[in-house]
């Protein structure tokens, strides 16, 4: 996949979305905080989004990395019995 730059934009409404900064394609992820649940962040739901996001690349680097290791050596799958 080609590395492009990546922003968090907060569209308003609770609403916060990690986008290419470079074209207008949909938005990778989109995190919407309810109504309580801004009350209860108050101004910090972009901190809040950012770390989610930043959890959720790790752990999708994670799962990348187990996946690869149950590879053997020509590539195809391990089996596990």
């Amino acid at each position: 996949m080609p590395t492009s730059l990546l922003e968090i934009v907060d569209l308003g409404e609770g609403e916060i979305v990690l986008q290419r900064a470079d074209d207008d394609s949909e938005p990778l992820v989109r995190i919407s905080f309810s109504d309580e649940s801004r009350l209860y962040l108050m101004d910090s739901g972009l901190e809040v989004a950012k770390v989610m996001i930043q959890a959720g690349m790790q752990a999708a680097a994670t799962l990348v990395e187990q996946d690869s290791a149950l590879e053997d050596a020509d590539g195809r799958p391990r089996v596990l019995h």
